[in-house]
């Protein structure tokens, strides 16, 4: 499988702490029968001020330590691009990463708050010749009121990853409930693990790839975990969707009662 989204390298974000840690999250990468991993620390000004040879150089030297440790996992360069108005500019130039050698950069909007004119940034981006990859929309606090904009992102063109613990249940029911929909709704082209650490945050992608195996089938499985990634890396065009529009079911907001189980 090819994990498009982590932050194993070290020391360089709010990902893997040392190089004991990355090493370790290799190793449980390989064991979940993970073959290319993507480095891709932050780069959101002011917060995480990473830039591209800083990334290279870490990530080179991470890699030498998976020869020296005997850790069969190739990397693949990339960053976790927060959203800025001069994106395909900055990627244009070199001083953002796209993922490895390819058009497609991960694409990181606010958690909290749906951006005015994202989906004009999108398309120009798009013109520019960048292809955005939508990191975990079904963890974004906004989807719920704003589920329109994010369907007209994926029908745009934005390749949808969805986080594997948000499939799994990892990141609470909410997400679990996107993830869901998204999936029967055929909006979905890959999942990543977005691992952090080898604790609350884990790389690994088995689990989430046999739950939409179980919920869908085995081919739609496999096209998120290891087609579209390749493709992806190929700088190739993802496999067409076949988008299902579904009722909205979302779930209701649970009151102070219902919380505290008198409801």
């Amino acid at each position: 499988m090819i994990d498009l989204h982590s932050h194993i390298l070290p020391g360089i974000d709010d990902g893997a702490k040392d190089l004991a840690m990355a090493l370790a999250m290799a190793r449980m990468a390989v064991a979940d029968n993970t073959t290319h991993i993507a480095c891709t620390p932050h780069f959101m000004p002011g917060v995480y001020d990473n830039n591209v040879s800083e990334v290279t150089q870490i990530m080179s030297e991470l890699a030498t330590a998976f020869v020296e440790n005997g850790i069969d996992l190739k990397l693949v360069r990339g960053g976790d691009i927060h959203i800025a108005p001069d994106i395909s500019a900055k990627l244009a130039v070199g001083t953002l990463p796209v993922l490895g050698t390819s058009n497609y950069f991960l694409f990181e909007p606010p958690h909290h708050v749906l951006p005015p004119g994202i989906l004009n940034l999108c398309k120009n981006t798009m013109e520019a010749g960048y292809i955005p990859v939508l990191t975990h929309p079904e963890r974004l606090t906004w989807i719920e009121k704003n589920y329109e904009t994010m369907c007209k992102l994926d029908e745009m063109g934005l390749v949808i990853q969805l986080t594997a613990g948000s499939i799994t249940g990892t990141f609470g029911k909410r997400a679990q409930y996107w993830s869901e929909r998204m999936l029967d709704e055929g909006r979905v082209d890959i999942i990543a693990s977005d691992a952090h650490n080898t604790q609350s945050r884990p790389p690994g992608l088995s689990r989430a790839r046999d739950a939409i195996a179980a919920r869908l089938d085995d081919q739609a499985a496999l096209r998120m975990v290891q087609e579209n990634p390749r493709r992806i890396l190929d700088n190739m065009p993802v496999l067409l969707k076949s988008r299902q529009v579904t009722a909205n079911t979302a779930p209701k907001k649970r009151g102070f009662l219902a919380r505290i189980g008198l409801e």
